[in-house]
């Protein structure tokens, strides 16, 4: 079993930043893809970005790519998702996830908001 917890959520302004964690509980967090998903009042959760175990490959949403990077410390059982150039359609609530594979996305967080308006 793995619980995960998202910190950093916020009001920020346009073309402002913002950094995300990610923190899971258990000690099997590095063999596990993380993932960070989002979604908005009335529309389906969309996946933003994701990262291998290893932390040696990463993928993006194209909406996000450029602006968001995504990291993981296995050594904190914590993944971060950087964004950068924020934008007002960047306000969501923001899970994290993890699974076995990018395929399988098992355990997720509560979520945490994070709005960009001036």
């Amino acid at each position: 079993q793995v619980q995960l917890v998202e910190s950093g959520g916020g009001l920020v302004q346009p073309g402002g930043s913002l950094t995300l964690s990610c923190a899971a509980s258990g000690r099997t967090f590095s063999s596990f893809t993380m993932g960070w998903f989002r979604q908005a009042p009335g529309k389906e959760r969309e996946f933003v970005a994701r990262i291998i175990s290893s932390g040696t490959s990463t993928a993006y949403a194209d909406s996000v790519k450029g602006r968001f990077t995504i990291s993981r410390d296995n050594a904190k059982n914590t993944v971060y998702l950087h964004m950068n150039s924020l934008k007002a359609e960047d306000t969501s609530v923001y899970y994290c996830s993890a699974g076995r594979s990018w395929l399988n996305w098992t355990y997720w967080g509560q979520g945490t908001q994070v709005t960009v308006s001036s």
